[in-house]
């Protein structure tokens, strides 16, 4: 049952012993988000808890709330569009336990008893912000931080197109409640490893181009992964380089799995809608910013990539029409 700001925040008042949850391998959203809603709900008198991956390095730039050790008597999930994002053993210990889910994807697949999503929000944590300051909830700096973070990494530190007046004006509300911008904003987006510089250069040496260079597609291998000694979960901001070049208009990063198969994250330029063109593979997202998984080898997840991407720049609303 989709649900308003005001039920969802009756919802979290009669909630307690509360599990928090978002999806695998979390990006800034994920983690502000998940953060933020802990603060507030303890600060309510809520006993709350917290599962989460392991949190990429340039995403630790602000205090953790501790884990409490309870007995979840209820759930809720941020930014999870699909249960099956939550990960295998996550999604079948809790994913048809789930009493309110807060989510901001316009591909939202509904699982929780309640549901408050809103398309329009930037980020997740613009949502959570929404809900917070209509219903009397005073932002400390340590949670303003958290929903900073949310919606600077969701917004490309404010350059994508999701950036709205409203996101603008969310995130001076967040800097005057203590939010310290130009730290945060440092940590998140100005600072590399070295250990993440070469595994950049390597990942860019496998760009190819297709479609007369409006599709660039970068593959990045477990061997990579071995060599440079970085992990899936600290590369979420190689996602965005392929859509960078001159000419592309569907930048597409292909993930190896462990297991086979691959991750895909695929960023586009309009008129292409890149939640289409995942959703194709049963993927999902945003319009700018999705994802799928797809088997087999690389050229045949190219081959079918590639093909999704041509139908939908042959589609009229992408000629222009």
């Amino acid at each position: 049952m989709t649900v308003s700001i005001k039920e969802a925040w009756k919802t979290l008042t009669e909630l307690d012993d509360i599990l928090l949850l978002t999806h695998r391998l979390p990006d800034g959203d994920a983690v502000g988000s998940l953060f933020a809603l802990c603060r507030v709900l303890r600060s309510m008198g809520k006993r709350v808890t917290y599962e989460i991956d392991e949190i990429p390095r340039n995403l630790r730039v602000a205090a953790f709330p501790q884990k409490e050790a309870l007995i979840p008597r209820s759930v809720v999930t941020v930014d999870v569009g699909d249960k099956k994002l939550l990960g295998d053993e996550a999604a079948k210990r809790w994913g048809d336990r789930v009493d309110l889910s807060i989510d901001h994807h316009a591909t939202h697949v509904s699982f929780a008893k309640q549901t408050l999503v809103d398309p329009r929000s930037a980020a997740a944590a613009e949502l959570l912000f929404d809900l917070f300051s209509q219903n009397g909830v005073i932002t400390d700096p340590e949670t303003a931080a958290w929903l900073y973070v949310g919606i600077a990494t969701d917004t490309g530190c404010f350059r994508y197109a999701n950036t709205t007046a409203k996101t603008l004006g969310t995130a001076a509300a967040l800097v005057e409640a203590g939010a310290d911008n130009g730290a945060l904003n440092e940590g998140l987006f100005e600072t590399k490893t070295r250990a993440y510089a070469a595994f950049e250069a390597h990942a860019m040496q496998s760009l190819s181009y297709y479609l007369n260079g409006r599709c660039a597609v970068m593959v990045i291998t477990q061997a990579l992964y071995r060599q440079t000694g970085i992990c899936e979960n600290e590369i979420k901001e190689i996602n965005a380089l392929p859509r960078q070049i001159e000419g592309v208009l569907a930048g597409i990063t292909l993930k190896e799995k462990e297991t086979g198969g691959w991750r895909v994250s695929v960023r586009t330029r309009a008129p292409l809608n890149a939640a289409s063109i995942c959703a194709k593979f049963d993927g999902g997202g945003h319009v700018r910013a999705a994802g799928c998984e797809l088997p087999g080898t690389a050229e045949e997840a190219i081959e079918k990539l590639v093909a999704a991407v041509k139908a939908e720049t042959d589609t009229p609303t992408a000629q222009g029409k």
